[in-house]
């Protein structure tokens, strides 16, 4: 009887519960300053331990019960808001931030740290603010987005001055670098020494290395969404920079005050400039620049329409003398829809356009041609994101992305007198995919997410008849087939395209929690590369009847845990990963200029799994991060190193970075990062074979042997300009003279940075030659690029 009553009142409790009136809180957390929206903002009422965070685009909604509410807005560098609430109805309510103060910054990092690393579900996930980016010492004193990721733990590089980035045992073309939703295909300037994007125009990097939200999808290893800026609402303002490899300008302002802005950012290198003062001809007459040109325009139809065009311009152009060049760039644009219907659904529609050219040029009497390769998309996206109630936030949506590949073709110039040609023909592949999700609480410490992806893909003639090959065992041409334009001819679908996505966490604490993920992904678009480094004649192609799309299935645990009153963020993660149909290249592998680049391709499988430590400040004058990492990384794949597992060039046993910075009470700050890594796994001579006259080498297996060491000291140091300046005013009447301190119209920085403080020889590549006195004998040479290389740039702002 005792039970029953207990259960009666339970059941009676959970009814009025049910029966209590809910009202949703909706809207957008704004940058008081500027009118951007702070994506990521933590909404929060303490009372009912209940809260969410705004979305990408920084809309937000809560439902609770009827009532008076005190609620919380915050995010990270601004002043924690508390507004208080009579709940009686739907209230639609945007909220401006203003910018912490010294004194204030401290509470308001500390409550966004404690939500983004304990209470938020994601692990294997790291968002890095602008500013943090603006601190790290860079090449060439050059601020670098990419650069700065490959400080963070489970991201690794393959050597000096490679803007390519490998995350969790992927390639460089496993990562899915998305901006303002557009894909970048090579992320890269000058070889791979700077990345493309602009610090100014940008405004928030976030990087995915597991548990990848179902939304993603068409890449193995990681997700890098960069999101640029829209603009200052409410008043024009510009800023730029000077340095000593480059020079910078951006100007953004309200095309409507309140409603609508724009921000155009253009930056340009200038070392073909200097080239006109070389006392070589040839020189003289080279070209050596890139450019990046950055344009966002947005606009509010009115509270529940905004919409958004973007894009993005880069070029490389390499001239030596008009008889060699290369030439390579992006082109990116964005047009975006959001809208809200009522209070708890938001929708995002979005048409993108992605395209990377390359192109390398012969000039010569004799022999004078173009190499053209090209890869673009177009796509279509809709999200919805549903805030059914404060324990259930639903994600759905689905995209489809149209490929052209134009796998490189010659044209020889009409006045050379040696004519020739070569074209594989374009290829055109069809990707569609949907998804869904919940991220669901379960009390007040348990909470997941999970969903699942479905992706297809499919190859479709362009040619009024296009010639597909097929290959036996021995990767030798067995038969070939013809198929019309338009004509669909392979497609991959069924079980196969289901990708599932799992997080789940566990707060043992206010100060820490348990986290796991399980992600599926599948890769359906491949690069063809023989090198360490990225490069513009790197070859984009697609999954086909040859080549099966590759798969990855990741698992991750993670510890994480917050100290000394969240001034201290620590978190160590473990996590293994199996990928399927890994492509590799067969010994002396010939990717340029083949038909039959398929032939030369090897498939098998590999796998990554290693340890991530992380220790990270963000809080007060001293700020920084330790990261380390232990990691490995192998392929097996029966055709190469006789079937036994190797070393991929990108495994790196032991990675480790330190990153400080130190901000004085007045006008200086200082920083450094000092990074080590374990040597790249390379194939090397180790031996030679004599035959009569004949002398060959004798290899190591694949991969077997390592170049030394890597690592490097850098520091930098900003001194910035007075903000302030003391203005006389007379009074007209009484001849009275007061002085008052008023804003400067321009403010300025001196930032001077030293690359390579020690002047370490870490070594690009390794050549054997022979020795010149003695024949027989062979020699190693070490290459490298930098030693010491100090820098300065000057910022300022209007």
């Amino acid at each position: 009887m005792k039970y029953l009553i207990l259960l009666t009142l339970t059941l009676l409790i959970s009814a009025s519960t049910i029966a209590q009136n809910k009202y949703t809180i909706s809207g957008h957390v704004l940058d008081n300053s500027s009118g951007e929206k702070l994506l990521g903002a933590s909404i929060y009422i303490d009372t009912l331990l209940q809260g969410t965070t705004a979305n990408l685009y920084g809309f937000y909604s809560l439902t609770v019960p009827e009532g008076k509410y005190m609620v919380r807005f915050s995010y990270i560098g601004f002043q924690t808001l508390y507004k208080e609430i009579d709940l009686t109805k739907n209230v639609r309510m945007d909220i401006d931030l203003d910018v912490a103060s010294s004194a204030l910054e401290v509470v308001t990092i500390t409550a966004k740290a404690r939500d983004g690393n304990i209470k938020g579900i994601e692990m294997s996930t790291t968002d890095l603010t602008i500013e943090t980016i603006k601190r790290i010492p860079a090449l060439f004193g050059e601020v670098d987005v990419i650069k700065s990721i490959q400080l963070l733990p489970g991201v690794q590089t393959v050597g000096e001055g490679n803007s390519g980035f490998y995350v969790r045992g992927g390639g460089v073309d496993q990562n899915l670098i998305l901006l303002d939703e557009a894909p970048v295909y090579n992320a890269s300037h000058l070889m791979g020494f700077f990345s493309v994007f602009n610090p100014d125009a940008i405004k928030d990097v976030q990087l995915y290395k597991g548990g990848i939200p179902a939304q993603y999808g068409g890449k193995l290893s990681s997700v890098l969404d960069i999101r640029m800026k829209d603009g200052n609402k409410k008043k024009f303002h510009g800023s730029g920079g000077i340095g000593n490899i480059s020079s910078r300008l951006t100007l953004e302002g309200p095309i409507v005050k309140n409603k609508g802005s724009f921000i155009v950012s253009g930056r340009r290198s200038y070392a073909d400039i200097f080239l006109k003062l070389a006392p070589d001809t040839n020189l003289r007459k080279s070209q050596l620049y890139f450019y990046d040109l950055n344009i966002k325009a947005n606009y509010d139809l009115d509270s529940n329409n905004r919409l958004f065009l973007s894009g993005y311009f880069g070029e490389d152009n390499f001239n030596f003398a008009g008889a060699f060049g290369l030439k390579w760039g992006n082109a990116t644009g964005t047009l975006r829809w959001n809208h809200v219907y009522g209070q708890k659904l938001f929708s995002n529609v979005s048409v993108v356009y992605s395209k990377f050219n390359y192109k390398l040029g012969i000039q010569d009497p004799v022999i004078s041609f173009d190499w053209i390769s090209n890869i673009e998309d177009v796509s279509v996206k809709v999200d919805y994101n549903y805030y059914l109630n404060p324990n259930n936030s639903i994600k759905f949506g689905f995209q489809i992305s149209d490929h052209h590949f134009n796998l490189g073709r010659i044209e020889s110039d009409p006045s050379s007198t040696i004519q020739f040609g070569f074209n594989p023909g374009k290829v055109r592949a069809i990707e569609p995919a949907l998804y869904v999700s919940n991220e669901q609480r379960f009390g007040t410490r348990f909470s997941a997410i999970y969903g699942l992806r479905y992706s297809m893909f499919s190859n479709i003639g362009v040619h009024d008849t296009l010639e597909i090959y097929s290959y036996g065992s021995d990767y030798a041409v067995s038969d070939t087939s013809y198929y019309k334009k338009g004509e669909v001819y392979n497609t991959y679908a069924g079980w196969a395209g289901l990708e599932p996505r799992l997080g789940l966490k566990y707060e043992l604490t206010d100060e820490s929690s348990v986290k796991a993920s399980y992600n599926r992904t599948r890769q359906y678009v491949h690069l063809a590369s023989n090198s360490t480094a990225s490069s513009p004649l790197d070859i984009w192609f697609p999954s086909s009847k040859n080549v099966k799309p590759q798969l990855a299935d990741q698992v991750a645990v993670g510890y994480f845990r917050n100290i000394r009153n969240d001034m201290f963020e620590t978190s160590a993660e473990v996590y293994y990963k199996k990928m399927q149909n890994s492509i590799d290249f067969k010994d002396h592998a010939y990717i340029f200029l083949n038909k039959l680049l398929e032939g030369e391709m090897r498939f098998g499988e590999s796998y990554s799994y290693g340890l991530e430590l992380l220790v990270r400040k963000q809080v007060g004058k001293f700020q920084g991060w330790i990261s380390y990492t232990l990691s490995r990384t192998e392929k097996k794949i029966d055709d190469i190193n006789f079937g036994i597992a190797y070393p991929t060039k990108y495994d790196k046993r032991h990675d480790l970075a330190i990153v400080a910075s130190y901000k004085t009470d007045k006008r200086w700050m200082f920083a450094a990062n000092w990074v080590f890594g374990t040597g790249s796994a390379v194939t090397m001579p180790t031996g030679r074979l004599v035959y009569g006259n004949e002398i060959g080498p004798i290899y190591s297996s694949r991969n077997g042997a390592r170049l030394p060491a890597y690592h490097r000291l850098d520091f930098s140091g900003t001194l910035a300009g007075k903000k302030t300046k003391d203005k006389v005013i007379k009074d007209k009447e009484t001849g009275e003279k007061t002085t008052v301190t008023i804003d400067k119209k321009i403010a300025g920085e001196w930032v001077f940075s030293i690359y390579n403080v020690y002047a370490r020889s870490n070594p690009y590549s390794i050549i054997f030659t022979a020795d010149e006195n003695q024949p027989n004998t062979v020699k190693t040479e070490k290459v490298y690029l930098f030693s010491i290389i100090p820098a300065f740039t000057y910022n300022f702002k209007f």
